[in-house]
């Protein structure tokens, strides 16, 4: 697409232009292009990735095997979505697949309690969210990837147990579980 401006021809590109050509050119190999895709999408995937795994460092730690994952499938990617959306569809799968080989973290979960201390499930102080998200960090494991992934991110009890490898009759215990542990949090 073409402009003109004060009488010189100038390129136009819109943001899906632009995403297009990263995306070509990070296919290609061109790192600069990757980390500009970086760039653009790590905060949204780090927010999806501290949700489901309650704990900062595990999410940085997410985060990268994400992106990792990312360049590794990027010649998957076909245009049929939004690239937006298929990268937090990979994002999800991927953390989904990184918590299971860090399950000894959940062994090492914090009893619920009355505390006022706002911290993850590890013990690291929470970073500065809402009051809603603080007490969504503290769920235990399951309970937070349903509730999130279903209240938060819009899918199906179907979806998620595909997801989950159970069954939607379990996502459904475990949402109505964390909604209950919530409402217990926040009273």
């Amino acid at each position: 697409m073409d402009a003109r401006s004060n009488g010189e021809l100038t390129a136009v590109f819109t943001v899906d232009e632009t995403e297009r050509q990263l995306i070509q050119r990070a296919r290609l190999g061109d790192k600069m292009a990757f980390a500009e895709i970086y760039r653009l999408h790590h905060q949204r995937v780090y927010a999806l990735c501290l949700r489901l795994a309650g704990q900062a460092s595990l999410a940085e730690e997410i985060t990268q095997d994400c992106f990792i994952r990312l360049w590794e499938k990027l010649d998957q990617f076909r245009g049929d979505s939004k690239f937006s959306t298929w990268l937090h569809s990979l994002s999800v799968n991927q953390a989904l697949t990184s918590l299971k080989k860090h399950r000894s973290f959940w062994a090492r979960f914090l009893p619920l309690s009355d505390s006022s201390a706002e911290t993850c499930s590890d013990g690291t102080e929470i970073p500065d969210t809402s009051l809603l998200d603080k007490k969504i960090m503290q769920l235990p494991e399951r309970a937070r990837i349903v509730f999130v992934l279903f209240a938060v991110e819009g899918y199906s009890h179907e979806e998620i147990a595909a997801l989950m490898h159970t069954t939607a009759g379990t996502s459904k215990a475990q949402y109505h579980r964390a909604k209950a542990l919530l409402k217990e949090m926040l009273s």
